[in-house]
């Protein structure tokens, strides 16, 4: 029978839960759940199997509330969530809470449930929930933090110092990361910003940065290609600027590790974080759009900590303790986890 002792050895990032538990990641394949998801398993010494489920239309729609597709049952042949069930199963997404419930069911509820963010369907579904701050669900097992796990720990950063990527080695020093994101349903990166950053790329790069730019899955083409031609045109580009044409591997871990000062867009939580977990200057750019409450209070918290500040036209120079949530919600995890399996 496992101990809260076994914690013992829960000293660090990394835990190393004893047993070797079997472990699953339910995903509908959005990015920046993964992200979390996987940051956790990898927190937990964990070499997580990933599920991916596909709900159709109607079922998609019932999500989080209602029933798993049943084309997607345990019995079915190709089911993403068939027997053998996982000792733990984390998920994100709304989409994949009908198959954390099924999973937790099927298995006797000897699957341990873990959920990203607020499922909106209360406390009971899972185990344990990991949420930001900023999401107002609490109960007793509920952990909050103020930043998404992920998988950016200090031993990955000095890996990629270690080994740079060749593409960014005639950047000058000091280097600035810039971080795009993309249109939500609360911001818009509309053509005025596509400009504005253009011309904040321009201003840095020819300022004395050496500029590394790169986008996301959801930034707009047109807004990458804006900022490339208003570099290119100031004879910049390929001479203190890098941007990422989405060709080859993203450079984006090898961007952070690299960075002396960072600006990212104001429109996700996941890649804030993932800022200020370098302890470098980190500056938020609002793109336009009615905003987000919970975005909002996010990056508000980072300013009261001394972590961000919005972009006001120019880089400043501040330090602060780099903010990485992940190990503590891994040893809230690790502890419930065990408290767990103590009781079957």
């Amino acid at each position: 029978m496992m101990k809260q002792d076994d914690l013992a050895q829960a000293r660090g990032r990394e835990l190393h839960l004893p047993g070797s538990p079997r472990a699953w990641v339910i995903t509908d394949g959005k990015i920046g759940d993964e992200v979390q998801c996987f940051g956790i398993a990898k927190a937990l010494g964990l070499q997580a199997e990933r599920h991916l489920v596909r709900p159709r239309g109607l079922w998609a729609a019932l999500s989080p509330w209602g029933p798993i597709d049943p084309q997607e049952a345990p019995h079915r042949a190709g089911s993403p969530i068939a027997a053998p069930w996982p000792d733990i199963a984390i998920a994100a997404g709304r989409r994949t809470v009908p198959y954390l419930r099924q999973v937790r069911r099927a298995s006797g509820g000897r699957t341990f449930t873990v959920f990203m963010k607020d499922p909106y369907t209360g406390t009971k579904t899972a185990d344990v929930l990991c949420l930001p701050m900023h999401d107002k669900l609490r109960g007793d097992n509920v952990v909050t933090s103020m930043t998404s796990p992920h998988g950016l720990t200090p031993e990955v950063f000095a890996q990629a110092r270690a080994e740079p990527d060749p593409r960014l080695e005639f950047l000058p020093q000091p280097r600035l990361a810039m971080i795009l994101g993309g249109v939500s349903g609360h911001y818009s990166f509309t053509s005025t910003d596509a400009l504005r950053l253009a011309e904040i790329a321009v201003r840095h790069a020819s300022g004395g940065y050496g500029l590394m730019v790169t986008p996301s899955r959801r930034t707009p083409p047109e807004l990458l290609e804006t900022i490339r031609q208003a570099l290119e045109s100031e004879g910049l580009l390929n001479s203190r600027a890098f941007v990422w044409d989405r060709h080859g591997i993203n450079p984006y871990v090898s961007i952070l590790a690299h960075a002396a000062a960072i600006i990212v867009t104001g429109d996700s939580v996941n890649m804030v974080g993932e800022a200020t977990a370098t302890g470098v200057p980190v500056h938020v750019y609002i793109p336009s759009g009615h905003g987000h409450r919970k975005m909002t209070q996010f990056i508000d918290r980072l300013v009261e900590v001394g972590a961000v500040r919005r972009y006001a036209g120019h880089v400043e120079q501040f330090s602060y303790e780099s903010v990485d949530s992940t190990p503590h919600f891994a040893r809230e995890v690790a502890r419930r986890y065990l408290a767990f399996r103590a009781k079957l």
